[in-house]
């Protein structure tokens, strides 16, 4: 498995908000309906030079789709305007996983039970000499002890090692776009969740350890780039450029489609059934998602166009 730098940029930060916070398949209908094509509004008929907005509605219910970033820097000031109104008129806020503090509290025994290597073995133990040199000059260039990551999982120690290396950049889950959505609303709205963090944590920890360990080295390679490359992603996502945030991905997703599918496709596929079941509900619901999942190939708004649901971009 070989993770090209753009996707692990974005793996690791599908794992940023509970990493930060926290620890320091795919369900389809029975039926298949005619597929439509979604609205993929021009850009000269939204509003730009905001984050992508998007809304899914029928006769009495309405879904705002939000695509959003993990980890932010703290000068980027999307909560306005079109977004802004939509949070404000919704009934219900509807993010990845729970985000309220306390699920956010449970995360360290989710990671302890999740995320740590048997008794006797060290992450450093898996690798060869050239491996282990590459990891322990990572950790070094990040100002970090060559053991301080040893008793975990390959998997979270890569995640770790880049959540780091984005909080040197300025980049912080507290920034990041849900933390704040949920500073928001605290108990004012109804709040639901597409996965739990459990789920999100075994889509790294399903990988083989072999594919673990070289996601890992291939982290430490690249340990420089990884803030300069979300910094990229969080121009594009920020001037709500959909189009070269998609080249960016589809790019990378070639390189690995098993990991992709994992990520990304999958659970779009999960989510459009979500919003299907949900548009036999009436209200008004803003769900957050990682923009990731609303660019590309296979994104969220194909999803839902092969089930035969019109999604229309309003920003």
């Amino acid at each position: 498995m070989t993770i090209n730098k753009t996707l692990k940029t974005f793996a690791s930060g599908c794992a940023i908000a509970a990493l930060s916070l926290g620890a320091g398949a795919c369900a389809q209908m029975q039926s298949t309906p005619t597929p439509v094509a979604s609205t993929q509004v021009p850009a000269s008929d939204v509003e730009l030079g905001g984050p992508a907005l998007w809304r899914v509605a029928d006769d009495d219910t309405t879904i705002y789709v939000f695509g959003t970033v993990h980890a932010l820097p703290e000068d980027i000031d999307w909560y306005t305007g079109p977004v802004k109104d939509a949070l404000s008129e919704s009934d219900e806020l509807v993010t990845e996983v729970d985000m309220t503090p306390e699920s956010m509290a449970t995360i360290p025994a989710i990671v302890q039970k999740t995320a740590m290597l048997p008794a006797g073995t060290t992450v450093r133990s898996l690798m060869n000499g050239t491996e282990r040199a590459t990891y322990e000059g990572a950790l070094t260039d990040l100002g970090m002890p060559v053991n301080s990551l040893d008793q975990l999982e390959p998997w979270f120690a890569a995640l770790t090692l880049s959540q780091v290396a984005f909080q040197k950049a300025g980049f912080t889950g507290e920034n990041g776009t849900e933390t704040v959505l949920e500073s928001i609303v605290g108990d004012t709205k109804g709040r639901d969740a597409l996965e739990t963090i459990e789920f999100q944590l075994s889509i790294f920890d399903g990988l083989p350890q072999d594919a673990q360990v070289e996601y890992l080295i291939e982290t430490a390679q690249e340990i420089d780039g990884i803030a300069p490359m979300l910094q990229t992603m969080i121009d594009e996502w920020a001037a709500g450029d959909v189009d070269d945030l998609g080249e960016l991905l589809n790019e990378a997703l070639e390189a690995d489609p098993a990991l992709a599918n994992r990520l990304l496709y999958a659970r779009n596929a999960n989510w459009a059934s979500w919003i299907d079941e949900r548009l036999d509900q009436p209200g008004t619901v803003f769900m957050a998602v990682g923009a990731g999942h609303l660019a590309g190939n296979q994104s969220l708004q194909d999803k839902l166009a092969e089930r035969g649901i019109s999604i229309t971009r309003i920003q």
